[in-house]
């Protein structure tokens, strides 16, 4: 098994870029009542974990925004990013 490591240095400049993009996004998801906030950033994965507030939560489109606004947006935006999910209830923001 080959072990990868990530420098703290990549992963701090991962979730920079993740927040800055998210900073973009947001007053679109505002605008409608809604919001969002990023739980987690792997830098081993890409996957970056966020939680819908507000008006999103329920919304029979939030998969569409997740997926055609949120996702491909931090993908084409972010190098290292390569999917983006929703949080489990359970999850806290780290």
């Amino acid at each position: 098994m080959t072990q990868v490591l990530v420098d703290a240095q990549d992963l701090d400049s991962l979730q920079t870029r993740v927040l800055q993009v998210v900073e973009i996004i947001r007053p679109a998801l505002q605008a409608d009542g809604g919001d969002m906030y990023v739980n987690h950033v792997d830098a081993l994965s890409g996957v970056v974990t966020i939680t819908l507030t507000g008006a999103c939560v329920g919304c029979p489109v939030s998969h569409m925004t997740l997926k055609d606004g949120i996702e491909r947006t931090l993908v084409s935006r972010v190098d290292g990013v390569s999917k983006v999910v929703l949080a489990e209830k359970t999850d806290s923001v780290s």
